[in-house]
């Protein structure tokens, strides 16, 4: 399947996650590619809209491969047997792990401002991304809400395949709700068709738009 944009592929995923409407869900986006799908998720479930932020560890010499991610409450995920295979020191991972801390929490004053942190103990949460390609990032998002207490936790993405899929109900015991999980997969951008990078700015002015204007039908019946 190929989505227009990350807009119309959270309208359709939210469409697959019709039960929890009206539920008081809390809808926490990847940022930044993930935010423009739950958006639209979150609108269609008149939901709270939020973000968690997670960083890659990036391996020696080739950043781009994840051989673990780190969250904003300390939680760090390591794909131990990537490591084990390259050689990576403890303290090369000990130095990645600050950097990705201090970054966290620079993306975290940057996107939320001066919001408070959503409650999340006793509630339905839903992390959305704009798809999942290892799933180690949005594996370490899981596994920091799970300490939070939530009365459950999806994890719901437009596309990701099914090794990836069958591996994070697996591990994190969450369900995994998709629109597409393609046999033949090598890149979360090639199911769309625009898959421009988001910009700092439109994830601010995205949550603020929703903060603002969302949730319309809640905001009547307080």
């Amino acid at each position: 399947m190929l989505f227009k944009d990350r807009t119309e592929a959270g309208k359709i995923l939210g469409g697959r996650l019709r039960e929890y409407q009206g539920r008081n869900a809390l809808i926490l986006a990847l940022p930044r590619g993930g935010v423009p799908v739950a958006a639209a998720v979150a609108t269609a479930l008149n939901a709270e809209l939020d973000v968690v932020i997670t960083r890659k560890i990036g391996a020696p010499g080739n950043p781009e491969l994840a051989i673990g991610a780190v969250t904003g409450d300390g939680t760090v995920l390591l794909n131990d047997s990537l490591v084990s295979s390259l050689g990576v020191e403890k303290d090369f991972i000990d130095l990645k792990v600050k950097q990705a801390e201090s970054e966290i929490q620079e993306y975290i004053r940057r996107y939320r401002g001066e919001r408070p942190v959503p409650k999340v103990a006793g509630r339905i949460v839903l992390i959305v991304d704009d798809g999942i390609a290892t799933g180690y990032t949005v594996m370490a998002a899981a596994e920091a809400i799970l300490r939070k207490g939530p009365e459950e936790l999806v994890i719901a993405v437009p596309v990701a395949p099914r090794e990836s899929v069958y591996e994070l109900e697996r591990t994190t015991g969450c369900q995994v709700v998709t629109v597409s999980r393609p046999a033949s997969f090598v890149a979360v951008g090639q199911f769309y068709e625009d898959f421009k990078q988001v910009s700092d700015e439109e994830v601010r002015n995205a949550l603020e738009d929703h903060s603002k204007y969302g949730r319309v039908e809640q905001k009547k019946n307080d």
